[in-house]
């Protein structure tokens, strides 16, 4: 038996109101106003599709055992590296062994049904990781950015401890161009919703699920959970209704709380699902994009046993309402800010010297003495224990799952920031080590000495004129 194993996901904390993004620009399009509803989730200046696919992981790792990752593919269509591996990134930062398969799967909104399928019929060996993530970019006042949202989710994939079955799927290959992203264009092009609709979803779908059900003698009403990614609300139920799927079998997309995720969307909706789902049950997920996949699941006894430590649940109870729609235009560089002096410095990253330093900046590796067993970050040649000083004796020892507590802090409105002030601080962590670290996604009076953090990968800088982003790991105070 072949199927799901674990699961995870990441919605960034911050949900801006749309009722903020409608009044900013009704003046110019006043139908805005119908979608003004809700809220969705956006990414802080230091997020994007790699550090929220970090998360996620992180997130279905809590169920897994490290060591049995066999590959890792992560799937989106905003990866901020053309030529450079992404999923390499994620890895390095989860510190995952270095002779796994790495890939990166993009140009639909399929890329992640698609990895999915060839996980699953690809006779891995230990468990594959799938982590889908995307933080997609939408002109402003438009019907994409109302309804949009950014997050991540993550699937492991294998034979052991399945917890949802993997019972077939069947794939359409249309070139239908419902919407595209050409060369050097930061933003989609998309045609109506309604023809859409009319000769998109309901010709492809249809085609592919009838297949699937048939070749598996499966009944449609007897479908307990059906996704269909899309941020069109009523086509979910038209399908259902066509399709012979009972109307309380659908997915919802999510679209007031969150939005919706790209090529996230199904996997996101599949941990979803995943939390509540019962043995037996059956779940047809869909991809659609230049065709589509149906993929079908049977649930197992196994789900009882398997949660994530946060999972969509979780990360829906952890939003912070966000009511600044200048910050969020600011955020995704949709604005050309005066940034000031300090702000201008060259920030290039000289690769040979952060390759040698790449365990530390990357994977947040420390050190651990194997003469006294103090335990320092970063790792140096010589043990900081004044009473030892061994020389080349400490083993890696990783900080990105440690808490901490904050020693020092400082809130700094000289030092240029995307979100100022700057805070930064002294972090003792848990067991021994102590850092200086940035802090981010502080909210004002909310951080003291004595308070508690967690670590995140996240950007550090941006070098706008080669093109490159610099991560590293921050502290976050916890809730």
């Amino acid at each position: 038996m072949i199927g799901i194993t674990a699961y995870g996901a990441y919605i960034p904390r911050a949900r801006l109101s749309r009722a903020a993004m409608a009044e900013a620009n009704t003046w110019f399009n006043a139908s805005l106003k119908s979608l003004s509803k809700g809220e969705r989730s956006i990414c802080n200046w230091d997020e994007d599709t790699v550090t929220m696919a970090v998360e996620a992981a992180q997130d279905c790792l809590s169920a897994l055992d490290d060591a049995a990752i066999t590959s890792l593919y992560l799937a989106s269509t905003t990866f901020p590296f053309l030529d450079r591996q992404n999923s390499v990134v994620v890895s390095e930062a989860m510190n995952l062994n270095n002779r796994i398969r790495t890939m990166d799967i993009s140009a639909s909104q399929r890329a992640a049904t698609s990895a999915l399928i060839s996980l699953l019929e690809g006779n891995i060996k230990g468990t594959a990781l799938l982590v889908a993530s995307e933080h997609r970019r939408t002109k402003a006042g438009s019907r994409a950015e109302m309804l949009w949202g950014d997050a991540a989710a993550a699937l492991g994939i294998g034979s052991a401890n399945v917890i949802a079955e993997y019972l077939g799927s069947e794939t359409l290959a249309v070139d239908f161009v419902d919407h595209y992203r050409g060369e050097n264009v930061s933003f989609d092009y998309d045609w109506e919703e309604r023809w859409i609709r009319d000769e998109g979803y309901l010709k492809s779908v249809p085609s592919a699920v009838n297949a699937l059900l048939e070749n598996f003698s499966v009944n449609s009403e007897d479908i307990k959970y059906f996704i269909l990614p899309t941020d069109q609300a009523r086509t979910p139920g038209i399908l259902a209704t066509k399709l012979g799927i009972n109307a309380d079998a659908i997915v919802d997309n999510q679209i007031t709380n969150v939005g919706v995720a790209g090529a996230a969307q199904s996997v996101l909706l599949l941990a979803k699902v995943l939390e509540t789902a019962s043995k037996g049950e059956l779940i047809l997920l869909i991809g659609f994009g230049q065709g589509c996949d149906a993929i079908l699941f049977r649930v197992t006894a196994a789900i009882a046993n398997s949660k994530p430590t946060v999972g969509v649940t979780g990360a829906l109870a952890a939003r912070r309402e966000e009511t600044n729609y200048n910050k969020f235009l600011s955020f995704n560089n949709l604005l050309e800010r005066d940034i000031g002096k300090r702000g201008e410095a060259d920030k290039q990253t000289f690769l040979s010297g952060y390759n040698r330093r790449k365990d530390f900046l990357t994977g947040f590796i420390g050190g651990k003495c194997r003469e006294c067993g103090t335990v320092q970050i970063p790792r140096e040649k010589y043990c900081v224990n004044p009473e030892c000083n061994a020389l080349e004796s400490q083993d890696d020892y990783g900080f990105s799952d440690k808490k901490g507590t904050v020693q020092t802090w400082t809130a700094d409105n000289l030092t240029f920031d995307w979100n100022p002030p700057a805070y930064f601080g002294m972090v003792e962590f848990e067991g021994g080590g102590k850092l200086m670290m940035d802090f981010t996604e502080v909210e004002a009076g909310k951080i003291d000495s004595g308070s508690r953090v967690s670590v995140h990968f996240r950007i550090k800088q941006f070098d706008t004129q080669r093109g490159f982003r610099k991560y590293f790991w921050k502290a976050i105070i916890e809730d």
